[in-house]
């Protein structure tokens, strides 16, 4: 498997697990959303998640919840663009990735000197967007998920929900080999069209896509399989998403994508030790 991903000068190295943390700026994700009413209160999230040994921090201006509707990019840029370049001017170390499925957002974000674009449609929305991850040679995060959030848990029904998971990334890698596209993360898209059942199903074979030789990306914090299953909230899911994110490490995971960084890291920190021993 690649050990690394690169953007121009920078590499990120994944001999050992990464945690990418979360910023939803906008008003209706399932568990942040309006949290950061001010570009203020989103600059020192950011800084705290720095802080606290983000490897990548993942800004994201539309909500993928289920029902959430598609905001255009222009909505999308609108939201994000402004704290986008205030955080590239404060943390020039770090490593910025963009939430997107528009092209158009992505082009904007990249031109400011974002590192990596996470696409929850894995380049199915947006027809232009392996032109354009091909054109700026950046890291792609492809999601895997059926429709589009608002239907998509209409969408759930399966034959062989493993064997179609892994039929849909050889489509993708096939996609990126015509466009020359070689840094590629698989994120098995936790929720997104899946039951409950289908998701532990998933983590519980999360290494079946160690097949394809590109980092995964296990997407867990705070949803629905996590206290749905506890009987208590997201915002009561923060010990339930450290048991599960141990979980995805043993199995495969390399990155971590998470709201809480500091008990990410300190997993991440835990299973190294464990694995060491």
């Amino acid at each position: 498997m690649k050990m690394e991903i690169k953007y121009g000068d920078k590499a990120l190295a994944l001999n050992e697990p990464k945690v990418m943390g979360i910023l939803n700026y906008n008003p209706d994700s399932f568990y942040d959303g309006g949290k950061y009413s001010s570009q203020t209160e989103a600059i020192r999230q950011i800084e705290l998640m720095i802080r606290e040994g983000a490897s990548i921090i993942d800004i994201g201006g539309m909500s993928s919840k289920p029902g959430a509707e598609i905001i255009s990019s222009e909505e999308e840029l609108k939201r994000i663009l402004p704290l986008l370049k205030e955080a590239l001017a404060l943390f020039p170390d770090a490593f910025f990735s963009i939430d997107t499925i528009h092209a158009e957002t992505a082009i904007k974000c990249l031109d400011e000197g974002v590192q990596l674009i996470n696409d929850i449609s894995g380049g199915s929305y947006d027809s232009k967007m392996f032109d354009v991850i091909a054109r700026y040679k950046v890291p792609f995060v492809m999601m895997h998920m059926r429709g589009t959030p608002e239907k998509m848990q209409s969408l759930t029904s399966y034959n062989d929900i493993i064997a179609e998971m892994k039929s849909y990334f050889e489509q993708k890698m096939e996609a990126c080999e015509r466009y020359g596209i070689e840094d590629v993360i698989i994120d098995p898209g936790f929720g997104f069209a899946k039951t409950m059942q289908q998701n532990f199903f998933i983590l519980k074979h999360l290494s079946a896509f160690s097949y394809f030789q590109k980092p995964i990306l296990a997407g867990l914090s705070r949803k629905s399989m996590i206290y749905k299953t506890l009987g208590n909230t997201a915002e009561e899911a923060l010990n339930g998403t450290t048991s599960l994110n141990m979980v995805a490490l043993l199995n495969g995971a390399k990155i971590l994508r998470v709201h809480d960084v500091k008990a990410a890291t300190e997993t991440v920190k835990l299973f190294s030790a464990y694995q060491q021993a």
